[in-house]
C-alpha cells in the first residue's frame, strides 16, 4: 500500500465503478477494515475536498460521534429503509449497501447522483480514519495519485 507523500494519506489502489455499478474493495483494504461477505455497511459521504463516500460498519462506529449521531436514525441504522435509500443528517449523506461475496458493493442510481459519481469512474481507495475505508473523487490526494502509476487497479 503506498503512501503518496511523506506524512500522506496510504491508498490501497484505484477501484472504477463498473457499468453493474459494482464497486470492488481492494483485499487489504477488506482485511483492514474489517468486513465480511454479506455484511451490511454504511455509506457516508466524504469531505467537501474529497468527494467521494466513506465506507463503514456499526462496529467500527460503534461509539464514535457518527455511532451516536446515527442512534438517533434507528430506521438507517437497523436497515429499515431501503439499501441505497438516502438519509440527509447534518448536511451529510447517509445510506447503506451490502457487501458481497466477491467484496464488492454495488451503488444505486441515486447514491451514484448524491455522490456525483459516474460509471466507469476511476476512484481511489485510501485509508480514512479509522473509522471508514475512503473512496475519493476529487482534490489533492486525487490528483497526486493519479501521478503514480504504480498504484494498482481493482
Amino acid at each position: 500500500m503506498p503512501q503518496l507523500v511523506k506524512g500522506g494519506k496510504y491508498v490501497f489502489g484505484w477501484t472504477i465503478v463498473r457499468i453493474n455499478r459494482d464497486i470492488f474493495i481492494p483485499d487489504e483494504a477488506y482485511l483492514e477494515y474489517g468486513f465480511i461477505n454479506d455484511e451490511k455497511a454504511i455509506l457516508m459521504s466524504g469531505s467537501k475536498k474529497s468527494g467521494g463516500f466513506g465506507l463503514s460498519s456499526k462496529r467500527l462506529l460503534a461509539d464514535t460521534p457518527i455511532g451516536n449521531l446515527l442512534t438517533k436514525y434507528p430506521d438507517l441504522l437497523n436497515y429499515k429503509i431501503n439499501e441505497g435509500a438516502i438519509k440527509k443528517i447534518n448536511n451529510r449523506i447517509f445510506s447503506w449497501v451490502n457487501i458481497k461475496k466477491e467484496k464488492s458493493i454495488k451503488l444505486t442510481e441515486n447514491l451514484l447522483d448524491a455522490f456525483n459519481i459516474k460509471i466507469n469512474k476511476k476512484l481511489l481507495v485510501a485509508r480514512g480514519s479509522g473509522l471508514a475505508l475512503g473512496f475519493i473523487t476529487s482534490g489533492p490526494i486525487y490528483e497526486e495519485a493519479k501521478k503514480h502509476p504504480e498504484i494498482l487497479i481493482f
